[in-house]
């Protein structure tokens, strides 16, 4: 074991923060076995409003129970990087499908790499841990994203991470369910943070337990936020791309009206020509909107990243990562 590894035990600064609702099953077992992997951790269960046992269950296990009232993961999220002040942050789900005994490798990869974000990369332990179709949409997504932002995640909607103080301090958090992780992922792609990625175990949900998570609506609602997220991202190639679509539009109508005009020096399809042209205006003013956009962007890329310098290390983390390149 590392130096930095072993000085980890000492480091009572780690907050454990699992989003909940309607896990009574699963709870307990999850609270409990963080609680082991990361004995100086203290765990908060963020209750959203659940119907079951599951606040009375987290508490009686040893973790720090909290209400979110406002319904969705991301809203969840929201609140807990709000409210909760630490100097390493382990983000899990509540439904024990993660295993806990990988949180103390992946809170060394980010102090041993002065990382932001580890992403927990989930390895399937047995055949019923993916539903059907999810690691076919995984895959689609995690391609779009990592096409676009850049390919340092292969697992875009792992719901296990570790994530730094500065990180979790300057994430704005827009979305309000189940795209939140798409939004961790290209805040952090965007903003060309220091990331890692870490293969985790990843299994199947308990008996008595159900997914919250609706294949067909919730995967279009994380693909609506890729869309938007590139659209104010990188403005320049969503709208140039928007362009080159109306400008082949525009030249599909008008040539043929051009060709017959240098033919035969009329313009019968009077109406033709004019939709052309619409459209040829329509690439011109997509094109500039992308431009102008742009600009825009980077200002929003800069304010986004001067509010992540802002945010001073802990004095935790910092002794800890001297400490081990000293040692190193």
């Amino acid at each position: 074991m590392s130096p930095l590894a072993t000085a980890l035990t000492d480091l009572s600064d780690i907050a454990v923060l699992i989003p909940c609702l309607n896990e009574a099953v699963a709870i307990g077992k999850v609270v409990r076995d963080f609680r082991i992997a990361l004995p100086h951790a203290v765990v908060f269960v963020y209750d959203n409003g659940s119907t079951d046992r599951t606040a009375d269950i987290a508490r009686a296990a040893g973790a720090v129970v909290r209400t979110a009232p406002l319904r969705g993961k991301g809203n969840v999220v929201r609140r807990m990087f709000a409210d909760v002040e630490a100097d390493v942050f382990v983000l899990v789900d509540g439904d024990d499908t993660y295993d806990a005994r990988d949180a103390p490798a992946l809170v060394q990869m980010l102090l041993e790499g002065s990382l932001d974000m580890v992403n927990g990369a989930r390895r399937p332990t047995g055949q019923q841990a993916y539903r059907r179709g999810h690691l076919a949409g995984n895959r689609a997504l995690t391609g779009l994203v990592t096409g676009l932002f850049g390919n340092r995640v292969t697992d875009l909607l792992s719901g296990y991470r570790v994530f730094s103080r500065r990180f979790v301090k300057s994430f704005p958090a827009l979305t309000a369910g189940f795209e939140i992780e798409t939004e961790l992922s290209v805040h952090a792609l965007q903003l060309r943070m220091p990331v890692g990625e870490m293969l985790t175990a990843y299994r199947e949900r308990p008996r008595g337990s159900a997914s919250k998570l609706s294949t067909y609506r919730d995967g279009w609602r994380i693909l609506r936020t890729i869309v938007r997220l590139v659209k104010e991202e990188k403005p320049l190639a969503f709208f140039s791309s928007l362009a080159l679509l109306f400008a082949v539009t525009a030249l599909g109508l008008g040539v043929p009206v051009v060709v017959h005009y240098l033919q035969t020096g009329l313009v019968p399809r009077f109406p033709t020509a004019i939709l052309a042209a619409s459209v040829a205006l329509l690439s011109f003013m997509s094109f500039q909107c992308g431009l102008i956009l742009d600009t825009v962007s980077r200002g929003r890329a800069e304010a986004k990243w001067l509010a992540y310098l802002s945010v001073p290390m802990r004095l935790t983390v910092h002794r800890h990562l001297t400490s081990g390149r000293r040692a190193g």
